[in-house]
């Protein structure tokens, strides 16, 4: 657990002014193309989570050059202890979490359903819907006890439609999370806590380009988008932002798709 900076006193403007942070799996990708535009958006601070501690620092202090003050926790998202420590520490140190970007995730190597194991379902359940669970189970007393907030959770296309055969548990896994999404959305906003979800398409993240060979490589899933091309983290991010900001005042339950039309075309 590294602090870096102190609150800076630059102007507060931006859809993030003033707003406490939390991102996890924040040190790469999508996660960390958040945070960083979170800073940049005017946060008071962003907490960054995640289990890679070089990467998790280095993302804390990016956030930090933006003029953000920053926190990185190591954290292992599928273990209660770990994210009740989070959720803690953040409080404690910021006096309360406004934002949060739950973002961590696993995906499978690609086989026929069959061919999968038990092992295999529960570590991409517990990565993408047992996690989820787990820090909105501990975000959620700790978010409204501070006046409430908003939460956005990455799910993905694959939770809508199911666009990649031999990656089964992946797309059940980011459906579930869609539904669990929803429900707490409903329990929540009479609070005064708006829960939404993000789904990315076809986006350049080491875990993308790790499955784009099975089919057909970089050029051959562009080509088959509307936009021709695959989606970078800091456009998803964006989209993340705005769900997670008060642009978004009257969006709750919602799953935006930051696809490139792959859903529609």
């Amino acid at each position: 657990m590294t602090a870096v900076s102190e609150t800076s006193s630059r102007p507060v403007q931006g859809r993030m002014a003033g707003k406490i942070c939390l991102v996890t799996g924040g040190g790469s990708g999508i996660g960390r193309a958040t945070a960083l535009l979170m800073a940049n958006e005017g946060a008071a601070a962003v907490i960054v989570a995640g289990r890679r501690v070089a990467e998790g620092e280095a993302a804390a202090d990016a956030c930090l050059a933006a003029g953000t003050e920053s926190l990185f926790v190591r954290t292992d998202v599928t273990d209660e202890e770990d994210v009740s420590r989070l959720v803690r520490t953040a409080t404690e140190r910021f006096g309360r979490i406004d934002v949060v970007f739950n973002n961590a995730g696993h995906q499978e190597k690609r086989k026929p359903i069959e061919e999968q194991t038990g092992e295999t379902f529960d570590a991409v359940f517990d990565a993408n819907v047992r996690s989820v669970f787990l820090c909105l189970r501990h975000q959620i007393p700790a978010m409204l006890s501070g006046g409430g907030g908003s939460i956005v959770i990455n799910a993905s296309v694959s939770g809508m439609r199911n666009p990649n055969p031999g990656l089964s548990l992946y797309s059940a896994s980011k459906a579930a999370v869609i539904s669990l999404m929803r429900s707490a959305a409903m329990e929540c906003a009479p609070r005064g806590l708006r829960i939404n979800a993000v789904a990315p398409g076809r986006v350049v993240t080491d875990m993308m380009m790790a499955a784009v060979s099975f089919i057909g490589g970089v050029e051959t899933v562009a080509a088959g988008l509307p936009l021709r091309r695959m989606g970078r983290p800091e456009e998803v991010a964006e989209a993340a932002v705005w769900l997670a900001s008060d642009q978004s005042a009257y969006v709750v339950g919602h799953v935006l798709a930051a696809d490139g039309g792959f859903l529609s075309g």
